[in-house]
């Protein structure tokens, strides 16, 4: 880089509470390449570190993994990308040597971790990255869409580990970001039936632009089991995602899909050990799985991206330097957020 480039990075300090600190820039190194920041979108796992709940992230902790923007700079040998190209970067970290990822599969490293966590995070001007890891925006892509490829790929794995087929039923349980995009790609994957349900008529409203078939709103009277299994003739759902992580929703999720049916938890538990109703998994023969990130699925999120529509999910944008404001939004319901948008 010719000239020495600073950096505000965000950060919360403690439970509801954010600042800023500026640093400088580094030389990339080998390998690595300094991205300008173009937007950057408030994810879940940012809310819950707001509260001071993510049973990961200790604070003080820098915040934001959802981005897009510029090439700054390159360091040597990265021969696959020129300053001033568009790009989103994958956020996840693997340590390439332990067992899962000697497999090819990164997404269980023992050693997984996200950018932000090592204090690199992406409410920021700059940010430093592997190049591995930077994928080139698609001609015609905004920057707002390059930073939603990252919860799309999120969806897709969890779509992919469910293997959602033609025909099924499939229920959505949450319809924030990662529910409403699991539903329009369970919608896109065959589901003849998608389910969304949720407490907010205006994601409702969203899950329905996107793909979702039916909505259910108990919030207005509507009864979950009764419209599943109205829609299953009794059966059940053959799938479930659930979006929301609380106990009562994962019960729910392994309570309305069919004997031998399958539940693919993706939500983040703030209360870390629930209660469930145990013997349903035996005498029904269901089974349970999680899902968590992504693991070859960022090309497979950029191929389809352009399909879904991303920009429709954003809800309010705010500069960088409003991202105290722009978390309290994001965690008032009442405030009809689904993703909020920071531009350096």
């Amino acid at each position: 880089m010719s000239e020495q480039l600073t950096s505000r990075v965000g950060r919360v300090v403690a439970e509801g509470q954010t600042d800023f600190f500026t640093r400088n820039v580094p030389t990339p190194k080998a390998g690595e390449a300094v991205i300008r920041i173009r937007a950057s979108a408030l994810c879940g796992s940012d809310l819950h570190i707001f509260r001071a709940k993510h049973p990961s992230v200790p604070l003080p902790a820098t915040v934001g993994h959802e981005f897009a923007g510029d090439i700054a700079a390159v360091g040597a040998g990265v021969a696959n990308l020129a300053v001033g190209q568009r790009v989103t970067v994958e956020p996840c970290e693997a340590c390439g040597l332990c067992d899962a990822c000697r497999r090819g599969e990164y997404g269980s490293c023992d050693q997984l971790t996200f950018i932000y966590r090592r204090g690199d995070g992406a409410m920021a001007d700059y940010i430093t990255v592997k190049a591995a890891t930077v994928y080139p925006l698609p001609e015609g892509m905004s920057y707002e869409a390059g930073a939603l490829v990252e919860p799309l790929a999120v969806a897709a794995h969890a779509v992919r580990r469910a293997d959602v087929k033609l025909g099924e039923t499939v229920l959505v349980i949450g319809a924030g970001a990662i529910g409403l995009l699991v539903a329009a790609l369970c919608r896109r994957s065959g589901a003849a039936q998608v389910i969304a349900t949720d407490y907010a008529a205006f994601r409702l409203n969203m899950a329905k632009q996107l793909g979702a078939t039916h909505t259910v709103n108990p919030r207005e009277g509507d009864n979950l089991e009764e419209t599943v299994l109205s829609l299953t003739t009794g059966r059940g759902a053959d799938k479930a995602f659930e979006c929301v992580g609380r106990e009562e929703t994962f019960v729910q999720a392994m309570s309305l899909i069919k004997k031998q049916g399958l539940a693919t938890v993706v939500g983040i538990f703030e209360q870390t050990d629930i209660t469930i109703p145990v013997m349903r998994i035996v005498n029904r023969e269901i089974r349970i799985q999680g899902s968590q990130g992504y693991c070859w699925d960022f090309p497979v999120a950029l191929g389809i991206a352009q399909e879904i529509g991303l920009e429709t999910l954003v809800t309010q944008r705010y500069p960088l330097a409003d991202l105290q404001t722009a978390l309290e939004v994001a965690s008032d319901r009442a405030q009809n957020a689904v993703k909020v948008i920071l531009n350096p």
